[in-house]
């Protein structure tokens, strides 16, 4: 690793104490440091073990469960922690994972001590980010001398960053009226983003032709995330209360004086107060639809359960019941006596999520490979998990390959030029703007180095911004490079594409079933979707593989065998039509018999070993 010379801090070794201390001070006076140093940039690059991370987060979640979970509750008794896990536990990894860095660090490995902050800096901030929306909370390293004892008087909660984010009022604490024209509905889904509305509409149309009507809450915050209003009869869509994700101010209950309460990581004793008191910066900012404040929550659940007993529908569907507004309308869900249905709207694997939990009733899985997943991270005692494919491939068959070749070439070569001869698209994740850097890299050199004349189009996540590719678009020589337009994504381009390259993007999944060719990109401890371990795509570890790959295109590929393909995405045009019987079988059971529910919709909506009971 290579240090930064300016700007930052840096953890130097007290000269003078008897026992070893260490103190944080501004990198440039590590210059003139006489003890071990070492700059907390090169501390937060450093690779840690990824199974005594996970150990190491599960072990804080467990112990911060017993301390605060019966703190703050809604109305409707949800907890805060049960509601809040997801942005909580990846703030605990952040923690946990400075931790692991600094044991690491042999200097202090062999002399651990206590560290000493730098005051005035703030203890919780924001990591960088490529999302549009997404706030990446991160504990500073001040933060973590916080959590380990450290006095910290002159240190504020929120960095500077945080502190300057425009703050929202709080004294509009009621609900917004219901609309007064809003009748019964059979089906009840919550859509926050692009991926959802595109997972969940297609069901909501096959129920709207059996003649099952249907409100679908638009909650987006970002307006390119927002469903549209379509014009399929049987589909009511109402927006969440303009005001409703501006809510922030105090959490009561999750500030507490120090006390003897800690859990030990890696050595370190975390103070469970002090963390609670650092992750009351995370409930009590507003975090839009995907990290909603506390009080948000509160308010949030009041709007849906006015709406839950207005519509009364007998299921409540969505594409993520693991965040917080999805756990939130799970809990909704039971409390009102509606079946609760989760359609896995992107790919799993068991390190893709922050939280393994899933809490509906019903878990669609898109292939056989989900099964064991969906299992594993069931919560409710009831529940089954099928495998009917994903709707929002149903469509994949229509695109039209002509038009979208077309449009990469236009891209590549605007103005009438000369359109490479072969073009690979990049489907991307909202990573860190050094993360896209490395991939672009990787991309880039092994286009350059590969057989034939090759462009890249890149097709920005829909969370993401199209000016984090602004310096790419720039770069001077080697292979043309365009930016394609959010609104068309990876999904209006890839079957025009001669390659597509990701890491974890679904689209990967879409490419194969197409007969698009893989890569799956990024260095050995890059987390991708295994498509490679199922004979769909090339795993790339650096430039050379994609060269690798790219020229033996030129050679005939041999066809995937069906099996391979039905293991990660069962595709044959009729998920959203299975979907929708699954969820009118249930409901008729219910309605019949209670005491059958399993037999009755398992024998109907799962045929030939595509449903599996959890239990």
């Amino acid at each position: 690793m290579s240090a930064p010379t300016t700007g930052g801090l840096g953890l130097v070794r007290s000269a003078f104490a008897r026992k070893p201390t260490w103190a944080l001070v501004g990198s440039g006076a590590l210059a003139h440091a006489r003890t071990d140093h070492v700059h907390t940039a090169e501390l937060e690059a450093t690779a840690v073990d990824k199974q005594a991370l996970r150990v190491g987060v599960e072990d804080v979640m467990a112990a911060l469960d017993r301390y605060s979970a019966s703190l703050a509750s809604t109305p409707g008794g949800a907890g805060w922690l049960h509601v809040q896990h997801v942005p909580v536990r990846r703030f605990v990894a952040e923690i946990v994972r400075k931790l692991l860095a600094l044991n690491a660090w042999a200097p202090f490995a062999s002399a651990p001590g206590p560290l000493a902050l730098a005051p005035y800096e703030g203890l919780v901030g924001l990591r960088s980010s490529s999302s549009r929306e997404y706030l990446a909370y991160t504990v500073t390293w001040s933060g973590v001398a916080y959590l380990l004892g450290a006095a910290a008087p002159h240190n504020p909660t929120r960095s500077a960053q945080l502190r300057n984010r425009a703050r929202t009022g709080t004294a509009n604490t009621v609900p917004s009226p219901l609309p007064s024209n809003l009748g019964r509905q059979d089906v009840l889904a919550l859509s926050w983003t692009s991926r959802h509305a595109a997972t969940l509409t297609p069901v909501l149309a096959e129920l709207a032709r059996d003649g099952q009507e249907s409100l679908l809450l638009d909650l987006a915050t970002d307006p390119a995330e927002r469903c549209s209003a379509g014009s399929v009869t049987g589909i009511e869509l109402r927006s969440a209360p303009s005001d409703l994700f501006t809510l922030s101010g105090t959490a009561e209950g999750l500030h507490r004086p120090d006390d003897e309460h800690v859990v030990q990581v890696g050595g370190h004793g975390l103070q469970l107060a002090r963390l609670l008191q650092l992750l009351s910066v995370l409930v009590e900012t507003s975090g839009g639809c995907t990290q909603p404040s506390w009080r948000t929550v509160v308010r949030a659940e009041s709007w849906l359960d006015d709406m839950l007993s207005t519509a009364r529908p007998h299921t409540v569907l969505v594409s993520n019941d693991t965040s917080p507004l999805g756990v939130l309308a799970a809990h909704a869900a039971e409390r009102h006596g509606a079946n609760s249905v989760h359609v896995q709207h992107g790919a799993w694997t068991a390190e893709s999520v922050a939280w393994p939990a899933l809490h509906s009733r019903d878990i669609i899985v898109m292939g056989e490979r989900d099964l064991a997943l969906g299992r594993a991270w069931a919560r409710h005692p009831e529940a089954e998990a099928h495998v009917l494919g994903q709707p929002r491939f149903d469509v994949l068959a229509s695109l039209g390959r002509q038009a979208q070749r077309r449009y990469l070439e236009k891209l590549l070569a605007p103005g009438g030029r000369r359109a490479p001869a072969r073009i690979a698209v990049w489907a991307c994740q909202p990573f860190n703007p050094d993360h896209l850097k490395s991939h672009a890299d990787l991309l880039l050199d092994g286009l350059a180095k590969a057989d034939g004349d090759w462009g890249l189009v890149i097709a920005p996540h829909p969370a993401q911004g199209a000016d984090a590719f602004a310096a790419l678009v720039k770069r001077d020589g080697g292979s043309p490079v365009a930016v394609a337009d959010p609104r068309i994504g990876a999904r209006g381009c890839l079957v025009g594409a001669d390659a597509l390259a990701s890491a974890y993007s679904t689209c990967g999944i879409e490419a194969a079933l197409l007969g698009v060719p893989v890569l799956e990109i990024g260095p050995p401890r890059e987390r991708t979707l295994d498509l490679a371990g199922h004979g769909l795509a090339t795993r790339c570890l650096d430039a050379g593989g994609v060269a690798e790959a790219l020229s033996a295109l030129r050679e005939p590929r041999t066809p995937i065998p069906q099996t391979a393909l039905d293991a990660v995405c069962r595709w044959r045009g009729d998920s959203a039509a299975r979907i929708a019987r699954l969820i009118t079988d249930r409901a008729a059971s219910a309605k019949g018999s209670r005491n059958s529910i399993h037999q009755d919709a398992g024998a109907s909506a799962s045929p030939q070993d595509e449903g599996a009971s959890v239990r």
